[in-house]
């Protein structure tokens, strides 16, 4: 299965053109990223990058923890990570 064919759970904060488009899970995040900015209104912005990874880490890991069973195996296979460096990843996050 493709990553891009599941439903993205952004579907509904951002107004999509059409009800019955489905986005690619890149085009989701610009549209997010443009949304955002536009809503600075004119604030200076700094540090984009790490801000949306650190946004978009978490819930990756929790919802693909979640679809494995909590199999950090799995998990890990899944996302392309070794299981060490998932384990990392959640040593930092915390409990999810």
């Amino acid at each position: 299965m493709n990553v891009n064919d599941v439903d993205n759970p952004m579907d509904g904060f951002i107004s999509n053109p059409s009800p019955n488009q489905h986005l690619l899970l890149s085009e989701h995040v610009r549209l997010a990223v443009k949304d955002y900015v536009s809503r600075l209104d004119g604030e200076e912005i700094s540090n984009l990058y790490n801000m949306v990874i650190n946004e978009v880490e978490r819930p990756l890991i929790q919802t693909v923890l979640e679809l494995c069973g909590n199999n950090q195996s799995k998990a890990a296979q899944m996302l392309g990570l070794s299981r060490s460096t998932l384990r990392k990843k959640l040593s930092i996050y915390g409990p999810m």
